[in-house]
């Protein structure tokens, strides 16, 4: 058995089992009062189950941070207690139940009710305690790199326009370039156009090239692994979002912030794009889907302008798994989990003329990711080695 089942078996599936044990000795053995006998059994999987968390499961998922508030788990175990009883003796009234099978029936029906309403109680303890990480500053050493800044591009076939992004963004970007140090860095996705020859032309700073196209996710990876700058931004090829606007994430994280991500939802944000409402939609219900992996419920997920520390983008990308569109949602989930700070902004959201996105394929593909996520949380592979975290310790 590997060690993630192991944890799992642990820390899910232990506790229920001495919950439901324990619950039907003392009620079918030894005859105790069907109330008294069920309270007992919480009383003591509830302390197991919280030192069993506390013991092996990665504290740093922001979802089993509870583990952190011995006072709120107090008060969650005693209301999901509390209607664990109420449920299995209101359905004793109503049908009655002498066979051990039947008991065990019932436990598990009012077993799901109380896991409802630990998952809400938890969630809202956790949201609080995420936002109010998620958007203090945290001191931190200078963050390392030769460069003030790196903009990595990911492009698909945008031969044609390629060297002009590259030029506005130089334009755009001249103050930093000239107090620092830019580097401009393309990450050609698997093109077929001579996109990688047209940025070496454009003037890019460095081209990295995916034999196959990968996804933006794992372009954006490749561009930060390459990356010198003390600031690392990405931003799209079409540049939806003015390259003037790459500054405004940048300087954020060079006022301490660790990560600055542009928001469509911002109350500052201007748009002028053109859209449409259907992929608005679809934008919306991603952001609606990321809340099974977020809890700081940010505005805007998948808004294509973000900046980081290098060394903050090197250890979160370091970590990330997801290829497409749902990779700015595990980026973020990186954030929550391992306390770095995030600041949104306010963008200029500009017309684009084409994109790579197709709603209802890409929307399913967000969904199986989510789940993907998920999984990975609580299977351990986000895990930053020790070095690593006390590396940004100022």
């Amino acid at each position: 058995m590997t060690g993630q089942w192991r944890r799992l078996l642990l820390v899910a599936v232990v506790p229920t089992l001495v919950d439901i044990g324990l619950l039907v000795v003392l009620r079918q053995h030894f005859g105790w009062v069907l109330v008294l006998a069920n309270a007992t059994a919480i009383a003591v999987a509830s302390v197991l189950s919280y030192f069993v968390h506390a013991s092996v499961t990665f504290r740093s998922d922001p979802y089993v941070r509870w583990v952190r508030f011995p006072a709120a788990f107090v008060v969650v175990a005693l209301l999901a207690g509390a209607l664990d009883v109420v449920v299995l003796r209101s359905l004793f009234a109503a049908h009655g139940f002498e066979s051990t099978g039947a008991l065990v029936a019932a436990k598990l029906a009012s077993l799901s009710a109380a896991a409802a309403l630990r998952l809400l109680l938890y969630r809202a303890v956790l949201i609080g305690a995420v936002r109010r990480a998620l958007h203090e500053q945290v001191p931190r050493p200078p963050a390392p790199g030769l460069l003030r800044a790196t903009v990595i591009v990911p492009a698909l076939g945008e031969a044609d326009r390629i060297g002009g992004t590259i030029g506005a963004i130089r334009d755009a970007l001249a103050p930093i370039a000239a107090d620092g140090g830019l580097e401009i860095i393309v990450v050609d996705d698997g093109s077929s156009d001579g996109t990688a020859d047209a940025a070496l032309i454009g003037g890019a700073d460095q081209v990295v090239v995916l034999p196959e196209n990968s996804g933006k996710g794992a372009a954006i990876r490749a561009g930060v692994a390459a990356a010198r700058g003390r600031s690392v931004a990405f931003t799209d090829a079409d540049l939806a979002y003015s390259p003037d606007q790459l500054g405004n994430v940048l300087r954020a994280v060079e006022a301490g912030w660790d990560v600055a991500v542009g928001s469509r939802r911002h109350p500052d944000t201007v748009a002028t794009d053109g859209a449409g409402w259907l992929r608005g939609v679809g934008s919306r219900a991603v952001n609606v889907l990321a809340m099974g992996v977020l809890l700081s419920h940010p505005h805007d997920t998948q808004c294509g302008l973000k900046a980081f520390r290098s060394d903050v983008a090197k250890a979160i990308f370091s970590l990330a798994r997801v290829d497409r569109f749902a990779f700015d949602i595990e980026v973020l989930h990186l954030v929550e989990r391992h306390r770095f700070s995030l600041i949104e902004v306010p963008v200029h959201l500009e017309s684009a003329e084409r994109s790579t996105v197709r709603l209802v394929r890409d929307t399913a593909r967000v969904i199986r990711d989510i789940w993907r996520i998920r999984y990975w949380s609580v299977s351990g592979v986000y895990e930053l080695p020790p070095a690593v975290l006390e590396s940004f310790v100022a």
